[in-house]
């Protein structure tokens, strides 16, 4: 399998919707990670974002989707929370994520999810030409500009989301 097929569904369907431009990466899923991703495939880390889903604590937690530079943390405890409108919030479990997105920690892109979830991007992912993001699950990435994730119905640009590292 190449190109778009290597891409989750869903992910593959609203990229076509939105008609974006991209380059689908192919993957060894023990390197999805991205700390190995970079190293075995040359891709640069302030080109890489992560894409990662906070939640909030609580016995009916809600959910908020952060994109970040890997160069970056975000930082959940004070702007995240922030944005969210809660006391206490934390990165989301492997089981909550899969649930939510259909996706794997790894793979989780923004192109794909439901349109009522909230996606805060870093102001500092907008800035290089492209960057490459999980393709949906942990077998491709995608490289493209990130213009194109500004375009999701429930997308927001937030400075300083995350910290520079």
């Amino acid at each position: 399998m190449t190109g778009p097929a290597l891409l989750h569904p869903a992910v593959r369907d609203r990229l076509a919707e939105l008609g974006a431009p991209l380059e689908v990466m192919e993957c060894d899923p023990a390197l999805a990670d991205t700390a190995a991703f970079v190293e075995a495939y040359g891709v640069p880390l302030d080109r890489s974002a992560n894409t990662i889903v906070v939640a909030s604590k609580g016995t009916e937690p809600t959910y908020v989707v952060c994109v970040v530079l890997a160069t970056t943390s975000l930082d959940v405890n004070r702007v995240v929370r922030r944005e969210m409108g809660v006391r206490k919030a934390s990165f989301a479990g492997a089981d909550p994520v899969r649930a939510l997105t259909g996706m794997e920690i790894g793979g989780v892109t923004p192109f794909g999810l439901p349109d009522d979830l909230p996606i805060l991007i870093d102001a500092r992912v907008m800035d290089p030409p492209w960057i490459v993001l999980g393709g949906g699950n942990r077998s491709s990435k995608l490289k493209l500009a990130p213009s194109w994730l500004a375009m999701l119905p429930s997308a927001r640009v937030v400075a300083d989301l995350a910290i520079g590292r």
